[in-house]
């Protein structure tokens, strides 16, 4: 009898932390993905032309570049790509801005081959979502403001410490901090 070959989903991972790109890989290839890894836009563009896959996992920050960048690039290619987008760094702007352009999900690092897996593979809203009843605190409202603001001037800090009145390096500076929790 004839063994068919079962081919495995094409997962493409980009980004820019190899230490966390080489404990994800494997995990994922134990859950019978393809992995293909790039570090920078740029080869990731080159991925997934070259490979055209299923699914891809995109940081939101990978290096100096943004990963919706990457996330707009790979819906260009194939608008069905199911793609999840990490961010140490997560704002309601940026999670607004991944699914706006087609991402499947928003997920916040740390987060394990198992949730990322679940959301790849997560096709509707879940209404037993947890509700904060705490407002935000102060500076947890400026940092969503200052993702909103770099947001709406393309990821461009120069422009966005224009529009914010403030020095480019400052803005550089709160921007490079991890955001509060609340």
């Amino acid at each position: 009898m004839d063994q068919q070959t079962i081919e495995k989903p094409r997962l493409l991972l980009v980004d820019d932390d190899e230490t966390f790109c080489s404990v994800l890989k494997p995990a994922l290839e134990k859950r019978n993905y393809e992995v293909i890894v790039a570090h920078d836009v740029m080869s990731g563009t080159k991925m997934a032309d070259q490979y055209e896959p299923e699914y891809a996992i995109i940081d939101l920050r990978i290096g100096y570049e943004s990963g919706l960048e990457m996330v707009e690039k790979l819906i260009a290619l194939d608008d069905n790509t199911r793609i999840v987008v990490l961010t140490g760094f997560a704002s309601i702007a940026t999670a607004v801005e991944a699914i706006k352009l087609g991402a499947t999900h928003y997920l916040t690092k740390p987060a394990n081959a198992d949730e990322i897996v679940n959301a790849l593979n997560k096709n509707q809203g879940d209404t037993s979502v947890e509700i904060n009843e705490n407002p935000l605190s102060v500076k947890r409202l400026e940092w969503e403001h200052l993702q909103k603001v770099l947001m709406q001037h393309d990821g461009n800090i120069s422009a966005a410490a224009r529009a914010l009145n403030m020095h480019r390096r400052t803005l550089q500076r709160k921007l490079d901090k991890r955001p509060v929790k609340e």
